[in-house]
């Protein structure tokens, strides 16, 4: 990511909140509940994960209520994974004005990812009311939310610009992207805490950027768990590195972009 590319955001910001801004409209659109599908879809899977997962199959919860438990990771979830599946095909989806106007080809992406913050922002205020009927006090930590939702901003632009630029070239991404998806779910600490996996398993769960950014963000809101340092440490590092890779690829792919999309 070179200075000349940042001008750029900067020089089309205004742009990049106008698609943004699309995204949310284009999204509700005749849609009878609206923006409440922010709220539905974590809900009904937090149900169901506390049925089969917190009740049946007795996964420990760290002391919380098992239904808190997954949603505080499901909200975030949810804007990661719905963000990636606009992302991933937002260079296709949007291919007239790819061909035919010039702008950064990296707004596409980065308007998903902002869009997304719509519905996150939703999905975090009936959270909220969930602690408050858990009584539930958040701590000090608290303060520290906005960096772990800015650390999951970050990556989902990272891995949508990859995925984006990806799909102009192979199709086959917007097949293998809801598959990826979901193993990439049951991968990260949202059914179980981080501490639930054997220690043999641990080393495997710091390649996974979402697990440490997942677990600071349970952190900041219950003053009752722990942080584990090396894995948010983990997490940051993969992040920039997925960061730094996936503009290189998208600025060597975009200048092919109007011809084969």
């Amino acid at each position: 990511m070179n200075s000349e590319w940042l001008a750029d955001f900067w020089h089309y910001r205004e742009l990049l909140y106008f698609l943004a801004w699309r995204d949310v409209k284009v999204r509700y659109k005749q849609a009878a509940l609206g923006a409440s599908w922010a709220i539905i879809q974590p809900l009904f899977t937090m149900i169901i994960f506390t049925l089969f997962f917190g009740r049946v199959a007795g996964v420990p919860s760290d002391g919380l209520p098992y239904p808190l438990f997954s949603f505080c990771a499901l909200v975030p979830w949810t804007y990661f994974s719905t963000t990636l599946s606009q992302a991933g095909n937002s260079l296709i989806s949007n291919a007239p004005l790819v061909t035919k106007v010039y702008f950064p080809r990296a707004l596409l992406p980065a308007a998903s990812v902002l869009s997304g913050l719509v519905d996150f922002l939703v999905g975090a205020s009936f959270l909220a009311l969930m602690m408050m009927y858990y009584r539930i006090k958040p701590g000090w930590s608290l303060f520290f939310a906005p960096f772990f939702i800015a650390g999951m901003v970050l990556l989902s632009f990272s891995v949508s610009m990859f995925l984006a630029a990806l799909n102009v070239r192979y199709r086959d991404v917007k097949y293998a992207l809801p598959f990826i998806i979901q193993m990439w779910l049951f991968i990260t600490p949202i059914i179980y805490p981080a501490n639930f996996l054997p220690a043999r398993m641990k080393p495997f769960l710091a390649f996974n950027p979402m697990a440490g950014l997942l677990e600071g963000f349970r952190w900041s809101l219950f003053t009752t768990r722990r942080l584990d340092w090396g894995l948010l440490g983990s997490s940051v590092a993969i992040t920039v590195l997925l960061l730094i890779i996936g503009a290189i690829y998208f600025r060597k792919t975009e200048r092919t972009f109007a011809d084969i999309v």
